[in-house]
C-alpha cells in the first residue's frame, strides 16, 4: 500500500491530531449559543440601564436572570478560548506557542471566574 502522506509529513513523523472536527463544532455551537444568549441578555441590560443599584440587584436575584448571565459568561469564555487557541496554533511557532496556549486557558478561566463571582455577589447581595 502506498503511503498517502506528504514528504514533509513523513520526515517529521507527525499525523493529524484528530481533534479538528470536534474543535470546529465546539466553536460553532458556542457561537450559536452566544448569538441567542447575548441577544436575550442585551434586552435585560437595556431594561436595567435606567434603574438604580437596588433594582439591578433585585433583577439579578431572580434565578432566571442570574443563571442566564452565568450562561452568557461561560459560553463567551469558552468561545473566546477556542478562537484564541486556533489563532495561536495557526500563527505562532516555536516554544512561545506552548506558553501562549497555556496562558490562553488560564486567561479564559480567570475572566470566567471574575464574571461568575460578580454575578453571584450581585445575585446574593453584597
Amino acid at each position: 500500500m502506498k503511503d498517502m502522506r506528504t514528504p514533509l509529513s513523513r520526515v517529521r513523523g507527525m499525523g493529524a491530531g484528530h481533534g479538528g472536527t470536534e474543535h470546529f463544532w465546539q466553536q460553532r455551537l458556542t457561537a450559536i449559543a452566544n448569538l441567542v444568549l447575548i441577544t436575550i441578555y442585551l434586552f435585560v441590560v437595556v431594561s436595567l440601564a435606567t434603574g438604580e443599584y437596588g433594582s439591578v440587584r433585585e433583577a439579578f436575584a431572580n434565578p432566571i436572570v442570574g443563571v442566564g448571565a452565568a450562561l452568557v459568561i461561560i459560553s463567551a469564555c469558552v468561545h473566546m478560548r477556542l478562537g484564541m487557541q486556533t489563532i495561536i496554533e495557526d500563527y505562532i511557532h516555536g516554544p512561545l506557542k506552548w506558553v501562549l496556549a497555556i496562558g490562553n486557558i488560564f486567561f479564559a478561566c480567570l475572566i470566567a471566574g471574575v464574571g461568575l463571582y460578580a454575578i453571584i455577589k450581585m445575585s446574593f447581595g453584597g
